[in-house]
């Protein structure tokens, strides 16, 4: 059973998305978020912190399954303000998963624990 679960977690300086600003590079952010997500982190007005967010519930996604996977086939979402992960294309309905965010200050970090389906 146990070789069936995975964990992940990461931590990342919001820094990193204050620097590369939407409105200046929208190709950047479409390389790693979804236009679901994207529409998402720009209802806020703190929106780099929840780009740094979700980029980081995605690298522990990453991490929990230990597979090489694009960051367009990680789709994340809310749910009673709770994040959602899902996969897509062929990763679609391999895994499950619970997740957590959290934001403080300068930094966002994510941890996953996955369960593999098959």
């Amino acid at each position: 059973m146990i070789e069936k679960l995975g964990i992940g977690i990461d931590i990342i300086d919001v820094d990193r998305f204050t620097k590369i600003p939407y409105s200046a590079k929208p190709g950047f952010y479409k390389k790693i978020f979804l236009p679901s997500e994207i529409k998402y982190c720009l209802k806020y007005k703190n929106l780099y912190e929840h780009f740094a967010g979700k980029f980081a519930l995605k690298e522990a996604v990453k991490k929990a399954i230990n597979k090489h996977i694009s960051m367009l086939d990680i789709e994340t979402s809310h749910s009673n303000s709770k994040p959602v992960v899902k996969l897509r294309g062929k990763w679609k309905k391999k895994y499950k998963f619970l997740a957590s965010i959290s934001h403080e200050k300068k930094f966002a970090m994510s941890i996953i624990v996955s369960e593999k389906l098959e």
